[in-house]
């Protein structure tokens, strides 16, 4: 295994396109640290080089969209981590243990033969990658924003909430380069590792926060929090905890989470009136790449002409945690109106909330 990237198209389609889609998953795990995740890439593109048949590996090897923009490999590796989760498939024990000297490719084929039906679904839909480390970001962008002069009341609307574990931010505390937001007893501290200088030490307030997702999660349903659960890579012991968290709190009390798509979304939200006093911002989290393009275009549309409408009183922001697929690093973003509504690059965070290099 090795840890190069290729700089593909991400709409390229394929054989080529999956190879390259699973080495590059690969080449991504290594260098996140998680060794265990890209060595059940590596073993499934392995079956896929040499030819092994069956439904699901025909299914990969047929793809018909573009691996890559679809996250393929992550598909894969989610219903395997499934799987090994639901305690049912012990042959995948010693792989997930991060045992050596294993035929890893071997134990997959077997895995796949087995359990084809159970492995199937997994493909249907994108992975499902809530993680509560990213609110952190947001949290730092609304900071940054009440330091430019826009009301620090904040009416937060999410795209691709997936179970709404960033809809309850303001639960949580915030441990941020020295500054320290929300409640001291949340129910749970973020704390990331911090580089550059701190945020500003800002009084903000999450006055609302409503999401939609096409397919959101609830998560007291235990096999809908499995699902959630098989997307977090078996390394990352803190996000586990997390997400345990978040679970909790969300049987406490659930987010405001809708079944809708993007566009019809965010066209609705800013079509309602805006308290006085507020700020109206629009947030988002390794979502961007799963969103349709005409749905990028409506969103994009949508809150262009709200930011030409804002005013101090009732401003409107965009903070979007996505990737840099050029430089393979994720970036932090704001625009905001009144203004130019220029995108500004505030932070390279870890899309996972391990750390951030702050730039804002």
């Amino acid at each position: 295994m090795t840890g190069k990237y290729e700089f593909v198209d991400m709409q390229a389609t394929g054989m080529d396109a999956i190879a390259t889609a699973f080495a590059n998953q690969v080449a991504y795990c290594l260098n996140a640290g998680a060794p265990v995740t890209a060595r059940v890439c590596a073993a499934v593109a392995q079956l896929l080089e040499r030819g092994e048949r069956g439904p699901l590996l025909d299914r990969i090897r047929g793809w018909q969209g573009a691996p890559l923009a679809d996250a393929l490999p992550l598909r894969v590796a989610g219903a395997l981590h499934g799987l090994h989760l639901s305690g049912r498939v012990p042959a995948l024990a010693a792989l997930y243990a991060g045992a050596q000297d294993i035929d890893d490719a071997a134990i997959i084929a077997g895995v796949i033969a087995a359990h084809d039906a159970d492995l199937q679904p997994w493909l249907d839909g994108p992975p499902q990658t809530n993680e509560a480390g990213r609110s952190a970001n947001f949290v730092a962008a609304m900071l940054w924003l009440a330091e430019q002069g826009l009301p620090p009341r904040f009416q937060c609307l999410e795209i691709g909430s997936s179970g709404g574990i960033n809809l309850m931010l303001a639960r949580y505390h915030y441990a941020l380069g020295g500054v320290d937001v929300g409640p001291e007893s949340g129910a749970m501290r973020i704390a990331p590792a911090w580089q550059g200088a701190p945020p500003p030490a800002r009084a903000i307030e999450i006055a609302s926060t409503r999401g939609c997702d096409v397919a959101p999660v609830d998560l007291a349903d235990p096999a809908q929090a499995l699902r959630l659960k098989a997307f977090v890579w078996p390394e990352m012991t803190e996000r586990f905890q997390r997400l345990e968290a978040a679970i909790d709190a969300a049987r406490a009390a659930p987010p405001d989470l809708v079944k809708m798509n993007a566009a019809d979304f965010v066209e609705a939200e800013l079509a309602r009136p805006q308290a006085a006093g507020t700020t109206r911002v629009l947030m988002h989290s390794i979502v961007w790449q799963y969103v349709p393009g005409d749905q990028q275009e409506r969103v994009t549309a949508a809150m262009e002409a709200a930011g030409a409408r804002a005013s101090a009183d009732k401003a409107l922001a965009w903070i979007a945690l996505e990737a840099n697929r050029e430089i393979h690093l994720h970036e932090l973003v704001v625009r905001y109106w009144p203004g130019d509504g220029a995108p500004r690059m505030l932070a390279r965070a870890h899309p996972h909330g391990t750390s951030i290099d702050w730039r804002g």
